[in-house]
């Protein structure tokens, strides 16, 4: 069984990742792109600018940029084709949603694998 996944895009790329998706709206400062091995990058599904720095990785306003990401992803006609690529990816390999904050409990990847894992049937 394949599994859908998340980790930040400095940690060294393994064959276990899969398909490899980088789901920054920015590049993720000092990694050079012949080094980050991504087969994707899909800035199009990350949050909107304004929502990405009102929330700044502040813990305290997880949950509230939790709930105002997931409105964007339902309104968001990318994230369906996002979506269905990652059900027709996930047939064949894990997929790893790469991202390049700090925080690795507070950040988008985790809001976007969770929704992912509810919008796509097991």
């Amino acid at each position: 069984m394949n599994e859908l996944r998340y980790k930040r895009i400095y940690q060294t790329p393994v064959e276990a990742d899969g398909f490899r998706v980088l789901v920054d709206k920015l590049w993720p400062r000092g990694m050079k792109k012949e080094n980050a091995e991504i087969d994707l990058w899909a800035k199009e599904i990350a949050p909107s600018d304004g929502l990405r720095r009102w929330f700044s990785h502040t813990p305290e306003r997880y949950d509230e940029f939790k709930q105002r990401y997931r409105q964007e992803l339902s309104e968001n006609s990318a994230s369906q084709e996002f979506k269905d690529l990652c059900a027709q990816k996930l047939q064949d390999h894990n997929v790893t949603l790469l991202y390049g904050a700090k925080n690795e409990k507070y950040n988008h990847a985790v809001v976007l694998k969770e929704w992912l894992a509810e919008q796509m049937p097991q």
